[in-house]
């Protein structure tokens, strides 16, 4: 089997969106339902087919992060030091086209959030930044065209 490496940080938000999807949208799905049977005919009542078909997502969802939570591999974040990019690291990079500076942290593919600043490990640029320092320059195709960054600071928070 293999393992999902996730911050720790992560790993939390993993849990309380398992037990949100349990606690509360599996409940209130599962009276959705019965609230539709209580309208009779269940062949054409939309409300019922509606609402068995949130609960497959549901319980798909469910099935899904579990899986996540048993093959996840914890990294505390913390506990990393050195110059090197590695998972867990937070690196600022700087265009050397606009000069820009941008601020990443590698974290796992569950966990990514490019508006907060969390790229996946698997990304194109996590994955030209793994095992580079301060002062490397990496290349990353882009959409528009390849991008040239400076990495600039390392670090681990």
């Amino acid at each position: 089997m293999e393992k999902v490496p996730m911050t720790a940080a992560g790993y939390q938000r993993l849990e309380e969106e398992i037990r949100r999807l349990k606690n509360e949208e599996r409940p209130a799905v599962i009276q959705a339902i019965a609230e539709a049977r209580a309208h009779g005919d269940l062949s054409e009542n939309a409300e019922y087919h509606a609402a068995k078909e949130r609960q497959g997502w549901i319980e798909g969802q469910i099935l899904e992060l579990e899986d996540k939570y048993t093959r996840a591999q914890v990294i505390d974040v913390s506990k990393l030091n050195g110059k090197t990019v590695v998972f867990g690291a937070t690196v600022t990079l700087i265009d050397e086209d606009t000069e820009e500076k941008k601020k990443f942290q590698i974290v796992g593919d569950f966990e990514a959030d490019v508006k907060a600043g969390r790229i996946s490990v698997s990304s194109p640029i996590a994955r030209a930044m793994i095992g580079k320092s301060k002062g490397d320059t990496i290349e990353v195709a882009a959409p528009g065209g390849a991008r040239t960054y400076e990495i600039a600071k390392v670090e681990f928070k």
